[in-house]
């Protein structure tokens, strides 16, 4: 198994939206296409810097991806990274590919001095919490949403 965790990259996109469409079908969401086209542009766009995209490739074939944000955080100098979305594959879960992603996320944030990522996860994503105990620390933050 060669698994690469590399940045996103325009001749991705058919794989990424397969990838990310099932994300979205796992929390029970879907998206517009335009929602779609706007995600990678922006993650692929030198005018949204803020905004990126890893995938893990194996072998050639996209098996996961994640998306992270860079933002201004009022209780810190340095910025803080939001990691909005991760997925693996559900044929390809158990092989570390969640946690290649997260430490991709991570050492993409040290290099952009971020000290901080953080991340939301659903109450009923087991198998997801598992591997966040590992790899993070629960805090008792409750979000609330307008």
């Amino acid at each position: 198994m060669n698994l690469v965790i590399r940045p996103l990259e325009q001749a991705d996109d058919p794989q990424w939206r397969v990838l990310w469409r099932g994300y979205l079908e796992y929390y029970e969401t879907g998206l517009s296409p335009e929602i779609f086209d706007a995600a990678i542009g922006r993650m692929l766009s030198k005018d949204h810097p803020e905004y990126h995209g890893l995938v893990a490739d194996l072998d050639g074939k996209l098996v996961g991806l994640t998306h992270y944000i860079y933002h201004t955080h009022g209780w810190q100098l340095e910025n803080t990274c939001y990691l909005q979305d991760l997925y693996a594959d559900p044929a390809y879960r158990g092989k570390g590919i969640g946690r290649a992603l997260i430490e991709g996320v991570y050492a993409a944030a040290d290099t952009a001095g971020c000290p901080k990522v953080y991340w939301l996860t659903q109450n009923f994503n087991n198998a997801g919490r598992q591997l966040y105990d590992k790899v993070g620390t629960l805090t008792p933050f409750i979000k609330y949403a307008r």
